[in-house]
Parts: structure tokens; C-alpha cells; sequence
């Protein structure tokens, strides 16, 4: 069973899950406590983009993002890149929603480059451990990125591979 937790698994054998949001997620119009009434969920202004972050626990993946001095938009954490719709923390905690926990950015590009939010990202996580964050172990505590646009795709791409190169040169040869 605990192997199991270490790679994903067929999406025939996931949790089938529910159709409806569970009762306990925050409302449609929830707002943002930190980031002063900011929404938590779309329509978000015309001028963001968003991007959302696997990088083990959601809620110190949050901080690190939230906290930042301008161009943060809204934050707000949850579950991605699986196949059970609406799960509960137990069945992802199980790995057979294959679903990762991360933050979802909401930012400003005129205040905030999408290359210094990925600074903040590599540099906020171990991406060469697979599936795992220090005490956090499993397919939902991946290193991820789901990127919003192909622009945002393409520039994740180039410093991964500048970020591996300075793993590298420090004498981490673990690939990202």
C-alpha cells in the first residue's frame, strides 16, 4: 500500500468521486482573508493570468506566493491533475484521485513576471524528490506546474532546465 502511493494509478482504478462540490468548500463568492476580499474563484479581472502550483503541502505553498510585495491578484489551494471530481482530503490523501495539492496564482503580469513567481517556485521546494516534500510523501505532493498558457508553458520549460543546470553545478546530479 505504500508503494502504491508512489506513482499514479490507472485512472479506471481512481475513486469515481462526486458531482456536486462537497458542502464544506468555500462558497462561490468566498473572498480572500489575507489579500483583502480578493475572489477565490474566476471571473478574475482581465488584466491576470493564472497558474497553479504542486509543490507539496498547498498551505506553505500558499504563503510563499500570498505574501508576495505586488502583483498577487488572489490565492486560493486545492486539488489538480487527477481524475476524481470534487474528492475529500481523505481520498486524495490516498493517492487513488491522482490528484496533486497545489495553489492556484492569480497575479498580475504588469506587476509580477510568471519568471519570478517560478524563481519562487523552484527555489520554495525540493523539485528533485519524486512525490514527496519532507514529511509529505505520495503522488499528491508531486512537483508540478499547470500552466495556463503556452507562453507560461514554454517559459517553465527554460528554467527548469537553468534551474537543473545550477542543481547541477552545485553537484546535484537528481533530475527535476
Amino acid at each position: 500500500q505504500l508503494l502504491a502511493k508512489r506513482e499514479k494509478y490507472p485512472a479506471e482504478q481512481c475513486l469515481p468521486g462526486r458531482k456536486d462540490a462537497l458542502e464544506d468548500a468555500p462558497p462561490e463568492s468566498a473572498t480572500h482573508l489575507w489579500l483583502q476580499g480578493r475572489p477565490l474563484y474566476p471571473p478574475f479581472p482581465d488584466d491576470t493570468e493564472t497558474v497553479s502550483f504542486g509543490m507539496g503541502c498547498f498551505w506553505c505553498s500558499e504563503n510563499l506566493f500570498m505574501r508576495l510585495e505586488k502583483g498577487i491578484y488572489s490565492t486560493s489551494v486545492g486539488y489538480t491533475g487527477g481524475v476524481t471530481p470534487n474528492p475529500t482530503y481523505e481520498e486524495v490523501c490516498s493517492g487513488k484521485t491522482n490528484h496533486a495539492e497545489v495553489v492556484r496564482v492569480v497575479y498580475k503580469p504588469e506587476e509580477v513576471s510568471f519568471e519570478d513567481l517560478l524563481h519562487r517556485f523552484w527555489e520554495g521546494h525540493d523539485p528533485t524528490t519524486q512525490n514527496r516534500q519532507g514529511n509529505d510523501f505520495g503522488t499528491p505532493y508531486r512537483s508540478a506546474i499547470y500552466y495556463s498558457t503556452e507562453e507560461q508553458r514554454a517559459t517553465a520549460e527554460r528554467t527548469r532546465a537553468q534551474f537543473q543546470e545550477l542543481l547541477r553545478a552545485r553537484g546535484v546530479d537528481a533530475p527535476i
